[in-house]
């Protein structure tokens, strides 16, 4: 959920403190970056309803939020794509799918609902925007909606255009 809805890598939500999660300001801090220059993401509603209920169930004991097994150290990215395979094979997907995916589709996701390259790059902790770039694909959604600018311009009675 905090790779998709969150647009994390893998890492970074292993990496995750209890004190990374800011509910009064609706903000996720990333300390353990790629580029290794912490950020700050939005945190969705939906997303710390199901942290809270995690952490009422779970009560993970230590700073981090989501801990191994042991207690000793952060969840490894192998248990967390283990897991993801097994719910995707539990609901039928047939396509391949893979941890880095949900943060594609996030970046995918946040430019149909109208976000700006820009803000996706901030929030993906891109340097680069051409980085940014090579996430977003034209989806057959988008796709249908566009329309030609020639249609977009009014029709004169009597003059066609040529």
């Amino acid at each position: 959920m905090l790779m998709y809805g969150e647009g994390l890598r893998i890492r970074e939500a292993c990496a995750l403190k209890v004190g990374d999660v800011d509910s009064k300001r609706m903000v996720l801090h990333i300390r353990h970056t790629k580029s290794r220059r912490d950020r700050m993401v939005t945190l969705s509603e939906r997303t710390l309803g199901t942290l809270r209920d995690y952490y009422r169930r779970y009560r993970p004991r230590g700073e981090l939020l989501f801990p191994n097994h042991d207690g000793d150290g952060p969840l490894s990215p192998t248990s967390i794509t283990e897991g993801l395979r097994y719910a995707a094979h539990a609901a039928q997907i047939r396509k391949r799918v893979y941890p880095h995916l949900l943060r594609h589709t996030y970046a995918t996701h946040q430019l149909e609902l109208g976000t700006d390259l820009r803000t996706i790059q901030v929030m993906l902790g891109h340097h680069d925007i051409d980085t940014t770039s090579r996430y977003l694909h034209l989806s057959e959604a988008r796709r249908t909606r566009l329309r030609s600018p020639l249609d977009l311009l009014e029709k004169e009675e009597g003059k066609v255009l040529g």
